[in-house]
């Protein structure tokens, strides 16, 4: 396969601009390599001979696969994949090296699909994110954990979910209200979608991990920030934040 043919991405169009095209390329070459991991990966196998120079797996808008040497020019048209995976085939069991091309497979297939993005507003860069994170990855199928990455998933927001009421009787953290700033490319609906953030760190609200509120300031922080587990945070009455803690008391 020459490198021209390459570089259109093997679909025989333009570059896609849309969300939709932009996540119909990304499922087109994810399909691609699946195959050449799972289907035909005998054939991929022997492809990967170490003797050989540094080789790259691809996949391509058409759902075609290729193990070749990466693109001459530089800068590159498109993201490349990782460099050299045939050096390692021999040196590894088969298994973890297979899961090692779909970790940096999926690195891959997400920097194509934004760098195809860097066009598109927040809300469409958000929804495109989305619809690629509904797929299971390339290393969740190529090791056989989808079943166990959803249902690990799932007890982690039980547990979440449990332990923070546990901590703060509050059906949802204080919300910020200025976090961000105005924004042209939002929607009018998005606009409840402010986040609380910790007060440590400033990492963004998110229900898979551990958070505790504090009832002095009513602050949310993330468990580690604060050193505060799940297990301590239940025998906490009231919890003080590190700041509130500091503060003198009233006379």
């Amino acid at each position: 396969m020459d490198a021209s043919y390459r570089r259109a991405g093997a679909g025989g169009g333009s570059a896609p601009r849309s969300v939709e095209d932009i996540f119909k390329d990304y499922r087109a070459r994810r399909s691609a390599i699946l195959r050449a991991l799972t289907h035909e990966v005998e054939d991929f196998y022997a492809q990967c001979d170490p003797e050989k120079e540094n080789l790259c797996l691809y996949g391509y808008a058409n759902e075609a696969w290729e193990v070749a040497l990466p693109a001459e020019e530089v800068p590159t048209e498109l993201p490349e994949p990782a460099l050299g995976i045939n050096f390692a085939r021999d040196g590894m069991n088969r298994r973890d090296w297979l899961a090692l091309v779909a970790v940096h497979s999926d690195s891959w297939l997400v920097s194509v699909a934004f760098y195809y993005a860097a066009r598109l507003n927040r809300n469409e860069r958000k929804r495109l994110f989305g619809m690629i994170n509904d797929l299971p990855t390339v290393f969740e199928v190529v090791s056989g954990g989808v079943k166990q990455s959803r249902e690990r998933d799932r007890s982690i927001s039980d547990n979440s979910g449990r332990n923070k009421l546990s901590v703060k009787q509050t059906s949802e953290p204080r919300i910020e209200n200025n976090v961000r700033e105005p924004d042209e490319g939002y929607d009018e609906d998005d606009g409840d979608h402010s986040e609380t953030l910790c007060g440590t760190c400033g990492g963004i609200y998110s229900a898979d991990e551990f958070w505790i509120g504090c009832d002095m300031c009513e602050k949310w922080y993330h468990g580690k920030c604060v050193k505060i587990t799940p297990a301590k945070a239940e025998s906490i009455k009231q919890y003080k934040c590190p700041s509130c803690s500091k503060r003198p008391r009233p006379m």
